[in-house]
Order: C-alpha cells, then sequence, then structure tokens
C-alpha cells in the first residue's frame, strides 16, 4: 500500500513539473535565448540563436518559436522543446518586432529601416506582400478576430490599419509623438498605443479608428523625460492593462474599465516588455539595463522577484 501512495505522489509531482511554465527572453547583446524556470526563480539555461535577437512570439500550439535575428536579417524558428533551429523565414531588412495572427499561419514584421511592414506565409517560408507605411515602423500588432493588423511608424506618428484580407491601409491616424507598441483588447474592440515621447498611453476605439481616451503617465520623483511607455498588455478579461515604462523602471497599472492609473510598481532598469503567465496571475518583464526580468503578482499587484537572465534582455513569452 505505502509503494502505491509513494508511486502516485512521484507521478503528481513529475506531471506538476511537466507543467510548469518556461519563460523565453531574447538577450539582444548576448546573441543568445534564455530559458526561466519562474516558479523555482532561476535561469535554467541559455542558447546561441544569432546576431542580436529582440522580437519573440510563440506558435498557437505551443511548439515553435519565432526569433528576428536584427543583424542576420532574418526570423528564426526553434523548435521549443530542443531549442533547436528548425527553419528560417524571410523577414526584409533590419526586423525588430512582429506579429502573428490567431491562426499562426501569417507573420508581419517591421522593417524599421525601409519603412515597410513585410507580411509572411509561415508554411510556404514566402514574403506575400512588402507594404508601404510611415517611418520607422515599429509597434505592430494584429486583432483576435483578424480583421486588422496595425503598424505605428515612429517618425512619423501614425497607426496604420491595415486590411488583413487585401493587405491593403484603410486609414492613417496621427498619434502623440513616437508611438512604439501596439495592443489589441482581447474582443477587438479597442487598440492600445503607447507614446514614448509624449509619456502618453492613447486608447482608440477599432469601429472608428479615433482616439478616444489619451492617458499622461506621472511618477513621483521622476520628470517627465524619464517617463517613456514602451510595451503594453491588456488582461483577457479586459480588466487590467499594464504599460511598460522605460528608464522610469516602472510598470504602471491601468484599469480597463475607468481608463485611471491605479499604481505604478517598481521594477528593474529600463524595462522594455511584458507577458502574462497563461493563468494571468502574473506578469513578465524585461528590464534592459538591469540584465534581469521581474516577476509581478497581478492579485496582490506586488513585484515579487527579480532573476538575472543576461545582457540586454528585450523580448519575452511564456509556453504553459
Amino acid at each position: 500500500m505505502k509503494n502505491k501512495y509513494l508511486v502516485f505522489f512521484l507521478i503528481m509531482a513529475l506531471n506538476a513539473t511537466v507543467r510548469a511554465e518556461s519563460v523565453f527572453v531574447t538577450l539582444e547583446k548576448d546573441n543568445a535565448l534564455a530559458v526561466i524556470d519562474p516558479i523555482a526563480g532561476k535561469l535554467i539555461k541559455t542558447v546561441p540563436v544569432g546576431q542580436r535577437p529582440r522580437g519573440i512570439a510563440i506558435s498557437p500550439d505551443n511548439r515553435s518559436l519565432y526569433i528576428a535575428t536584427s543583424d542576420e536579417n532574418i526570423i528564426k524558428i526553434l523548435d521549443v522543446e530542443t531549442l533547436k533551429e528548425v527553419g528560417r523565414l524571410p523577414s526584409g531588412e533590419d526586423p525588430e518586432t512582429f506579429a502573428l495572427n490567431p491562426a499562426g499561419d501569417k507573420l508581419y514584421v517591421s522593417n524599421e529601416d525601409d519603412s515597410l511592414v513585410t507580411v509572411i506565409d509561415i508554411a510556404k517560408k514566402k514574403v506575400v506582400k512588402q507594404i508601404t507605411v510611415g517611418v520607422e515602423p515599429e509597434g505592430i500588432a494584429v486583432s483576435p478576430d483578424n480583421k486588422w493588423f496595425v503598424s505605428a511608424s515612429e517618425t512619423t506618428n501614425m497607426v496604420h490599419w491595415i486590411d488583413t484580407e487585401t493587405n491593403a491601409i484603410v486609414e492613417n491616424i496621427l498619434v502623440d509623438p513616437r508611438p512604439r507598441a501596439v495592443k489589441f483588447t482581447e474582443d477587438s474592440q479597442q487598440l492600445w498605443v503607447t507614446s514614448e515621447m509624449a509619456g502618453t498611453l492613447m486608447i482608440l476605439d477599432v469601429k472608428t479608428r479615433q482616439i478616444i481616451k489619451t492617458i499622461k503617465f506621472q511618477v513621483t520623483g521622476l520628470t517627465a523625460d524619464k517617463i517613456q511607455p514602451v510595451g503594453v498588455v491588456i488582461d483577457k478579461d479586459n480588466n487590467r492593462g499594464y504599460v511598460a515604462l522605460g528608464p522610469a523602471n516602472r510598470v504602471a497599472v491601468i484599469n480597463a474599465k475607468t481608463f485611471e492609473v491605479e499604481k505604478v510598481l517598481l521594477v528593474g532598469q529600463r524595462v522594455w516588455n511584458l507577458a502574462f503567465s497563461p493563468d494571468q496571475k502574473r506578469l513578465y518583464t524585461t528590464n534592459g539595463t538591469s540584465n534581469d526580468i521581474s516577476i509581478i503578482d497581478l492579485e496582490n499587484q506586488v513585484v515579487t522577484k527579480s532573476i538575472g537572465v543576461g545582457s540586454y534582455p528585450w523580448g519575452v513569452v511564456v509556453k504553459p
């Protein structure tokens, strides 16, 4: 009987280990990918991936990682389990940020130097189209209903609304200076856009494609020039959004119903990008100049720990 109980508990422990999530972080200056166990709170390993990795995404089936190696002008496909390269996608020049569509069969890449967005058919590993947008496109997102993808051009100060069926620009909207990141709400009704130079978050109505609210960030003890919003995420229930404030070393917590800033949380230095845990109970931040990630407990709205990962962490995704 004792042996049966022992076997049972060993199986339960093994299943818990298998279910533990993994956090993947691109290390821009190490030319590597960091693999973190956030539950244990430790770096598991780093894997060389190519020159200047930045943007990263995971396929809907959690089997493939896509990593933009900017100085190689390519997006590499890695097997999630082995972390071995299994393919490459033609991304255009200097890929930095990109977005997968909900089906996981198309990828949209910002080509900052060429003022282009490249549309890639993943299965065929071919460029479908290159779309001319504003100067220095960076932030890019696809709506969950797959009707739109949006590109933000930093120097033109525009958000470009592009139809996913035709790959044609439908409308260009002026926004605050240097828009950096864009994110749709889960219901595809709103688009959130950060402005690095204005220190703002703009919330746009998708139906009208117009700004309905602008939030100006302030942090006690910091001058406005230190508050530079970049990465943004919104929880699946549209209760709260979170904005990385760059060299302010803070993450702003925003009530997604009232659009009020509820709190600012101190994290590592030069916080860039953000990703939820699968259950959305934790938030992971990449902190570029402190070379670590922060873990935020979202139920209690507190930072619980930081984990050193390597030089200049940039992009982050999580595998269940």
